[in-house]
Order: C-alpha cells, then structure tokens, then sequence
C-alpha cells in the first residue's frame, strides 16, 4: 500500500526522518521559494525522483487538501509495536513521559495530538489498535512532521498496556471532568504517562479506573470542556513547566551559594 504526505512541514520531517520510505516528490511548477527549495534539496540528496506538475493538476490529486505546494508518495508506514516498546523502554529518557490517547476518533485532533506531543518531548504515544484514527494523510497533515519524529505504539489493548506501565513504576494520569486534583496540582515530575480521551466521551471506564490519578482543567466560561487536543496540550506543557523547574532547584541545591 501507499501514502500521501503533504504539506511544507509534514514532507520536510519525512525526508529528514525517514527518507527510505520517500517513492517519489511531488513539487507544484508555480513554488520556487525557499523553503521548497530545501524540501527539493533534501530529495535530490537521497537521489528521490522529482516530478514538477501545475497547481491545477496537483490539485485535482489532492482533491483540493492544503498541499503548499509539496505531495511525498510513500510507502504506507507501520507504527511500532508494543514489544518494540518493550525493548525500547529501559532507554528512553528518566523521568519518561508518555502520552496514551483513548479513543481519539478524529484524524485532525489526532495529528494536532501528535504535534503538541512533539513539541513537548513526549517519549513515546500510544494509540489503541481500535477506537481511534488511524495516521491518515489528513492527520499527518495536521500534526506537522510530528507523526514521522514520533515514537508511536500501536497497543491491542490500552488497559493491559498501561497495567504494564504501572509495574514499570510509571504513574497513571488521565484526564476527567471529574478529576479528584486541577491539572497543575499533580505530580508530573516523577514518570508519568498521561491519558486523554476521545471526544465527547472522554476516558471509557475500565480506562478511568486503571489510572492512579484523574485530572480536570476547570472551565471558567460557558463551554463545559474543551477541544481534545487543547487539553492534551495544557496538560503535557504543566508536564514541562513542572520538570523544568524541578531541573533548575535541583541545581541550585548541587550548588549552594558561595559566602
């Protein structure tokens, strides 16, 4: 099978990333900027084969989707496996810090998911074989190259895996209006996976009652929640914030002022 990603930043990271996977470069005749130039540059170095066509024609491809202008013809790519992420684990960074998404259905949240997780250091996303997008065009298009930098799992059951997690010493956060502490009242400092669910629904229940906390961000306007991937980036920046502060004190306390 094959695939189409599009879009300045989502063929850049594709060409940088995963290169291998790149049949063929799609340039619109009328783009002669720069930043397609370096997409151009990227392609012609792994000796990938260029074809320029006219916005019209490219377009009728895409069916009119935002291409800027770049379309990358792929061979279809297979997220990773949970025994890969097994053998991964004991290398990824202390403290981890994972995202698990629990029935996001939607393939432009997913993709803005993907990229809130890029831009925050995620690890490692784990997606549920079913109840989810999958990684479309249109997702990839959304996430910005996140989807081909990330390490995404696909996990058969999200439960199971996250039992796992747990006799990893991680600590279970997902996301709940209900939430029993506001999202920045918790410890995200310590390995953490956090888990969001899908729209409208939020967490399913086996879901909810495997994590160790839940977690609200309270609405202060008319709107009862907010978008799915909002949430996932509030929740993975307080992530940030958290761990940044905590390096800086922990500086500090190596080294005391001098008198």
């Amino acid at each position: 099978m094959s695939e189409r990603v599009f879009g300045i930043h989502a063929v850049e990271a594709l060409l940088r990333n995963d290169v291998a996977r790149v049949r063929r470069l799609l340039v619109q005749t009328e783009r002669n900027d720069q930043r397609v130039a370096t997409i151009v540059a990227l392609a012609a170095d792994a000796n990938v084969p260029i074809e320029h066509l006219p916005r019209r024609q490219l377009d009728r491809l895409m069916h009119d989707a935002r291409h800027q202008g770049v379309v990358a013809e792929t061979a279809s790519a297979d997220l990773a496996s949970e025994a890969e992420l097994e053998l991964r684990f004991p290398t990824l960074p202390s403290p981890v810090l994972l995202l698990a998404l629990d029935g996001v259905t939607d393939p432009r949240n997913l993709g803005a998911c993907l990229r809130s997780a890029d831009a925050a250091g995620v690890d490692a996303v784990l997606l549920p074989k079913s109840r989810s997008a999958p990684i479309t065009e249109v997702t990839r298009k959304a996430a910005s190259g996140a989807a081909e930098a990330l390490f995404v799992v696909s996990v058969s059951n999200l439960v199971r895996r996250l039992e796992w997690l747990k006799r990893q010493n991680v600590w279970i956060v997902g996301a709940a209006a209900d939430g029993d502490a506001t999202w920045c009242d918790v410890d995200l400092t310590q390995p953490t996976a956090l888990v969001v669910g899908g729209e409208g629904r939020g967490l399913r229940d086996l879901t909810r009652k495997t994590c160790d906390q839940r977690v609200s961000i309270p609405m202060h306007g008319t709107v009862s929640s907010l978008n799915v991937s909002v949430a996932t980036g509030i929740l993975l920046f307080e992530a940030v914030r958290q761990r940044a502060r905590s390096t800086v004190e922990r500086g500090r306390d190596n080294h005391p002022p001098r008198h």
